[in-house]
C-alpha cells in the first residue's frame, strides 16, 4: 500500500531521519514522499487547486520560517489551512514546545491524529503513531497527554482569551498592544487579567507576577 506523505519541516536533517524511520515501518507501507521548508512553500502545496498528489498524512513542525504576506507564522497556522484544504489528510504535529498553553491551543485548533512533543518520542514510538494513524487512530505522546489531564482541572478558568492572554505575556506583549492579538477591548483584557491572578492567588501583582506564576505551573 502506497502511503503519500508530505513534511513540512525546515530542519533537512529532520526530513531525513523521519524518512528513515519510516522506511522501517511494519506494515510494508510504500511511503512517498514530498518535503517543504517554510509556510510559503506550504501553502503553495496545500492551496494548490490541482494538486497532483492527494496527502493521505501531513507531518508538521510547530516551529517554521513565517509567510508574512498570507500571515502564516508557524506550523499550527498551516495545519488549520490543512484542514480546510485537505480535509482527508491525516495531520501529525511534532514540537520542540512542552508549554502547556501551546500544546493546548494544538489539539482545540486543529486536533491533530497526531501530536508528539520532540523531546518524548524515539524512532520506535514514531513509527507506533504513524501506523496507528494510517489505520484510524489517534497519537499522543507522553507529555501531551499529562498536560491534558492537568489542564481539564484549570479549564474553567482558562478559555482561549485567557490562555492567549498568559502566552502574550510571557513572549513579552504589553496590554495596550493586545486588543490587535486578541479582538478584546483593554477593559475586557484587564478582567481577564483579574481573573487569571485570582486562579495564581496573586492578590496585587504585576503582569511578571502572572508570568512567573504561570511558568511555576507549567502553563507557559
Amino acid at each position: 500500500m502506497k502511503v503519500r506523505l508530505l513534511i513540512i519541516e525546515d530542519h533537512p536533517a529532520m526530513i531525513a531521519g523521519y524518512k528513515s524511520i519510516l522506511s522501517f515501518n511494519k506494515s510494508g507501507y510504500d511511503v512517498e514522499i514530498t518535503a517543504t521548508g517554510d509556510c510559503a512553500g506550504a501553502h503553495k502545496i496545500l492551496t494548490d487547486p490541482n494538486p497532483l498528489i492527494d496527502f493521505d498524512v501531513i507531518f508538521v513542525d510547530v516551529i517554521l520560517p513565517a509567510d508574512e504576506q498570507r500571515k502564516l507564522y508557524s506550523g499550527e497556522d498551516l495545519a488549520v489551512l490543512a484542514r480546510k484544504y485537505l480535509p482527508h489528510s491525516k495531520i501529525i504535529m511534532l514540537t520542540s514546545h512542552t508549554e502547556a498553553f501551546v500544546l493546548y491551543s494544538l489539539i482545540k485548533k486543529v486536533n491533530p491524529e497526531g501530536l508528539l512533543v520532540k523531546s518524548d518520542f524515539s524512532p520506535e514510538d514514531l513509527l507506533t503513531a504513524f501506523e496507528e494513524i494510517i489505520k484510524g487512530g489517534e497519537y499522543r505522546s507522553d507529555t501531551v497527554r499529562k498536560t491534558m489531564r492537568d489542564m481539564l482541572k484549570s479549564n474553567a478558568y482558562f478559555d482561549s482569551h485567557n490562555r492567549k492572554i498568559i502566552y502574550l505575556l510571557s513572549q513579552g506583549v504589553k496590554t495596550k498592544n493586545m486588543p490587535a492579538h486578541l479582538g478584546l477591548s483593554i477593559s475586557a483584557i484587564d478582567k481577564r487579567k483579574s481573573v487569571i491572578k485570582g486562579f495564581f492567588g496573586i492578590e496585587k501583582g504585576t503582569d511578571e507576577d502572572i508570568i512567573n506564576a504561570a511558568r511555576r505551573n507549567g502553563f507557559v
